[in-house]
């Protein structure tokens, strides 16, 4: 089996490797293909992954190409996780919001649309060219930010081509909540054993229930995190706030729910967290460089993105493996919310085995919830319009109905900024 990684020089490929190298006996990998436009990032970090293959005496080969078409033929899983621009596009993003006086953050608000403005485009290309290149039924795996509103565009666009947006957030969330547990009894569980109900949208979600070998433990461990917030000098979330929801919201919604100490925290940079990334990268590239490195090293943790090797391939792995099991995922909501519209995709739990992505059946959002989440859905088909069509007066809607988004006299001027600012990813707005 081939899987290609479509921005395989990424600093996060090592623990994608890593990954794989854990899954041998039940995931048969015979060609894990890394593909870049950067070959002297590629080489870099390919060369150290084909070291930790080496290392391990996997069944597997490490294909480096800098060529698309090469990674992406006879793939049956290709894994996006891509950024266009780079490093320096995400900066770019964040100083947008802040000459504005708007949040800048690279999948939240301006940035976040920035970014989905230059990315989706890539994104249903490699679609259209896994129609003719990659094995038949095979899946894009996408975890390219915004991973919802991309997968928003794919399930519209490319409908024919079996997508799945997936995101870090829900499993950091599941361990936090393990971890919880813990304290509380003393009792250490296996993830495989919990489950965790979730409902939202990417980096817009409510975390509302907690199953461990079924049972239902959310009560007990909402009140013991409720306990331990009043306990702390200056707690993520108010006690009250999570007392009156009875969910625990997802880190991201501290840009909605305390804009004002986020705008306030950006009047420090720098650094922004795109420049702290770029000096994490330097070093984490001259580690991978290291002839005798044959380990992911300790800094990658400072990358962020934690457990994304356990995602990634334990994914890949259910639905080639016909596991059944659950994870939550990005997807088309098909139903499963049957008040929401059933092309809305939602971040919620769905169960993954070989018939595909089946988003399990759940009740809504609370209105003190929904509320929000309609007005970012709203924001985010704007936005694949108008990246797709390089549609300025969907932009400009897109920007007008985001909570984070400029007043309606500003909303010209932002527009302006950040088209401009990435002019050489946007062809579609600049013919």
């Amino acid at each position: 089996m081939k899987v290609a990684v479509i921005g395989g020089g990424s600093t996060y490929t090592p623990e994608l490797v890593n990954g794989f190298l854990a899954r041998v006996e039940q995931f048969p990998l015979r060609e894990l293909w890394l593909m870049d436009i950067d070959a002297g990032r590629l080489e870099i970090v390919g060369g150290f992954a084909r070291r930790m293959v080496a290392h391990k005496k996997a069944p597997f080969k490490v294909m480096l190409t800098t060529e698309r078409q090469a990674a992406l033929e006879g793939a049956s899983y290709v894994i996006t996780q891509l950024r266009v621009g780079q490093m320096e596009a995400r900066r770019r993003d964040e100083y947008l919001g802040k000459r504005h006086g708007l949040i800048g953050q690279e999948t939240t608000g301006v940035g976040g649309m920035a970014k989905a403005l230059r990315t989706i485009p890539v994104i249903l290309q490699i679609a259209a060219e896994m129609r003719s290149l990659s094995a038949a039924g095979a899946m894009l795996v996408n975890f390219t930010n915004p991973a919802g509103l991309v997968t928003q565009a794919l399930v519209k666009y490319a409908p024919d081509v079996p997508s799945v947006g997936v995101c870090n957030v829900p499993i950091t969330a599941k361990m936090m909540m393990l971890q919880e547990w813990e304290r509380l009894t003393g009792v250490k569980v296996d993830p495989a054993r919990a489950e965790l109900k979730t409902l939202g949208l990417n980096h817009l979600s409510w975390h509302r229930g907690f199953t461990i070998d079924g049972e239902d433990v959310w009560p007990r461990l909402l009140e013991g995190y409720i306990a331990r917030l009043k306990t702390q000098e200056h707690p993520d979330w108010e006690p009250r706030l999570i007392e009156v929801l009875r969910m625990i919201p997802n880190y991201y919604l501290q840009y909605y729910y305390h804009t004002d100490r986020k705008l306030a925290a950006q009047e420090k940079w720098p650094p922004s967290r795109a420049e702290e990334v770029m000096e994490v990268e330097k070093d984490l590239l001259r580690e991978y460089a290291d002839p005798n490195l044959q380990e992911p090293p300790a800094d990658l943790m400072k990358r962020g993105g934690a457990y994304y090797s356990t995602v990634a391939t334990q994914l890949l792995n259910a639905h080639y493996n016909d596991l059944g099991e659950i994870h939550v995922v990005n997807t088309r909501n098909n139903g499963a919310v049957k008040e929401w519209p059933a092309d809305w995709v939602l971040e919620l739990p769905a169960r993954v085995s070989r018939k595909g992505i089946q988003p399990l059946a759940t009740e809504p959002l609370p209105p003190a919830c929904f509320g929000l989440l309609a007005q970012v859905k709203a924001y985010e088909l704007l936005t694949v319009e108008a990246a797709v069509h390089g549609d300025r007066e969907a932009a400009y809607q897109a920007l007008l109905v985001h909570p984070l988004g400029p007043k309606a006299d500003r909303v010209q001027a932002v527009l302006d900024d950040m088209l401009e600012t990435h002019r050489e990813h946007l062809p579609q707005f600049w013919p």
